[in-house]
């Protein structure tokens, strides 16, 4: 099976399953590598706490990787919630701590969860959308602590109407202006396969993104199941192997040490 590049554990605020029982799921499912990207947003306003406990993340993930040698190629990522005032903690974070990739993710707008109902109070489904992918396009544009930029239009979860209005062309320039801020600065994105299970019916980015990002020539993928559960872990890769195919891809991407490694789908 396709390794998986997204998901968490009891490092992160959101997550109570144990790290050890993902590794092992993704062992029973026949995953050959494997990269842990907890949740690290940091300075927020939110009732769950994602602030990861790096220094003992950072101690823990290389005792479990040579625990499990020969089993599987764990690899040690982060999901980094992207905030443009942040750049500074940032620059320190990355020299302070190496990892084998960084997923950089928009999840907040002015420190606000955009996962949230209060998020989308006293305004347009519409406007909300529109406030978040310029936010995303800030990151992109201000920040380089990434490897790919995470479900790009995570938002649309969370919506009142979720995806009932929302599609690629409605929101087509700044979801161009995003996806080819991306390439020409050397990142990627990732084909969050959370969007099946989240009642969108596709993943994050929705299908005609992903056509779009190849066609604008787009070369690094990652494939995630954003799993906070073992049952979640790999969830619906065939189907998105598939689509992915469709889409005009024909590899997808690990990473190791922060560089690309290219593999057929």
């Amino acid at each position: 099976m396709l390794p998986d590049y997204h998901f968490h554990t009891d490092f992160s605020g959101d997550s109570s399953t144990p790290i050890t029982a993902q590794i092992k799921r993704a062992i029973e499912l026949g995953m050959e590598s494997l990269c842990v990207t907890d949740h690290h947003d940091y300075d927020v306003e939110c009732p769950i706490d994602f602030t990861l406990d790096i220094d003992r993340y950072m101690k823990t993930m290389p005792l479990l990787k040579e625990e499990y040698k020969g089993r599987i190629d764990l690899r040690i990522g982060i999901e980094l919630g992207l905030q443009t005032h942040l750049k500074d903690y940032f620059d320190w974070l990355l020299s302070a701590f190496s990892f084998d990739f960084i997923i950089g993710s928009t999840h907040f707008v002015n420190k606000k969860d955009t996962a949230y109902p209060e998020f989308f109070e006293g305004r347009e489904e519409r406007d909300a959308y529109l406030q978040y992918f310029q936010t995303t396009l800030d990151n992109v544009r201000n920040l380089d602590h990434y490897d790919v930029a995470g479900h790009i239009d995570y938002v649309v979860r969370y919506g009142p109407n979720k995806s009932r209005f929302y599609s690629y062309e409605g929101y087509q320039d700044i979801l161009d202006e995003i996806l080819r801020t991306i390439i020409e600065r050397g990142k990627g994105i990732e084909c969050n396969t959370a969007g099946f299970r989240k009642g969108i019916g596709q993943p994050n980015p929705c299908i005609p993104i992903l056509k779009r990002y190849r066609e604008l020539g787009g070369e690094i993928l990652t494939i995630g199941s954003d799993a906070h559960v073992p049952q979640d872990l790999g969830a619906d890769f065939q189907r998105s192997r598939d689509l992915l195919l469709e889409c005009g891809f024909s590899y997808y991407t690990e990473f190791k040490e922060r560089k690309p490694e290219f593999k057929p789908l």
